[in-house]
């Protein structure tokens, strides 16, 4: 029996992705015996902290590393990294920052909510959020008109939460940051190519463990030393009430040495052939028009998108609420839903539940033609 099901929660089948609110990422059994592992047994932290950000240093191509709880935690302890520095006075005020530069300018379009707003993470960090540009258009003169004498620091965010056409590219803000004596910090957090951002120029980048790693809840942050060697220290202040534990972090590079050793090629491939079968079952089904789309931020993932007709009878809400209802529950990848769009992820599908879906599609269907 499942640990969550002897508590008394409903399966679940996720074909939402690595969310947050599912757990992110279901681990491989080498990576769940680092986990119980390190649970009984004692480490020193800043011990295990340094050889941690040693070997994700190596990793990433970065100078240096350091594990964090999440992306999130990434971006608050990045910003303190910029406002604070070493300063342990300044460390034990954040996220107080009064007197002190603290402005982090970012693309307008890049103010996202991500399950947490982006601007409130900088804020936890002590920094003040500038929004530079518009919502659907930012130009390199609309960052420079934003940096003033109190900017720490440039943020960008590449997700696919964030808009994806009409922004200054990450190069553009690098060339900028460095110009100004700027740090640029780069929220990576669901991000595959883990040395990509550090080689372009980036300073720090926050990626998510749980995410296209593949661990538990955690994450780190990697980039130039200095700058790293001040996020550590913000352990001592507001990183405190984030704190990343011993378990964590070795799941977090267990999951990080299976990762180096994948073929994303492969399984990339491997996916959408999966996800070009569904389809033309998902084709079967009457009301329904499905198709295998790309990642819109990019990423090699594909996916099956599927397009609820108006001869359903239903919008994509309805069968949404159908889905996540029953038992097992399952989780679709809604970000379109208000247009009649359903993405189905394959990266989190264990095998045979693309069945399971199928059918509970066939059942909301043919309960709608009843009723």
């Amino acid at each position: 029996m499942s640990v969550f099901a002897q508590w008394g929660l409903r399966r679940v089948i996720n074909a939402s992705g690595k969310m947050t609110a599912l757990g992110s990422s279901a681990v491989a059994p080498e990576v769940a015996s680092a986990l119980a592992a390190a649970a009984s047994e004692y480490v020193i932290m800043d011990e295990l902290l340094r050889v941690a950000g040693e070997r994700i240093a190596r990793a990433t191509g970065a100078e240096f590393a350091v594990p964090t709880m999440g992306a999130a935690a990434g971006i608050v302890l990045s910003v303190a990294a910029c406002v604070a520095g070493k300063d342990p006075v300044a460390i034990e005020s954040l996220p107080d920052s009064r007197g002190r530069p603290n402005e982090v300018v970012l693309p307008k379009g890049h103010s996202v909510h991500f399950g947490g707003a982006i601007t409130q993470m900088i804020r936890l960090g002590g920094g003040m959020a500038v929004e530079a540009g518009h919502a659907n258009l930012v130009l390199a003169e609309h960052v420079e008109h934003s940096i003033t004498p109190r900017t720490v620091a440039l943020f960008y965010c590449k997700s696919h939460h964030a808009v994806q056409k009409g922004m200054v590219s990450l190069p553009e803000m690098i060339e900028i940051g460095k110009r100004h004596g700027l740090p640029v910090i780069v929220d990576a957090a669901a991000e595959e190519d883990l040395k990509k951002y550090v080689a372009m120029g980036a300073d720090l980048v926050c990626y998510s463990g749980g995410k296209a790693i593949g661990g538990p809840t955690s994450g780190f942050i990697c980039g130039r030393r200095d700058l790293v060697e001040a996020c550590v220290l913000q352990y001592r202040g507001v990183g405190r009430a984030m704190k990343v534990s011993k378990e964590a972090i070795s799941g977090l590079l267990a999951a990080l040495e299976l990762y180096e050793k994948r073929d994303h090629k492969a399984e990339a491939r491997r996916d959408r052939e999966r996800m070009e079968r569904l389809v033309e079952r998902l084709n079967t089904l009457p009301g329904l028009r499905a198709r295998v789309i790309q990642d819109e931020a990019g990423r090699e993932i594909y996916r099956a998108r599927i397009e609820v007709l108006p001869e359903s009878g239903l919008d994509a809400r309805q069968i949404i609420a159908h889905l996540e209802t029953g038992d097992p529950a399952i989780f679709t990848r809604n970000h379109y839903a208000n247009v009649g769009i359903l993405d189905i992820d394959p990266r989190t599908l264990l095998p045979g539940q693309e069945d399971l879906i199928v059918e509970r599609l066939r059942e909301v269907l043919k309960g709608r033609e009843r009723a």
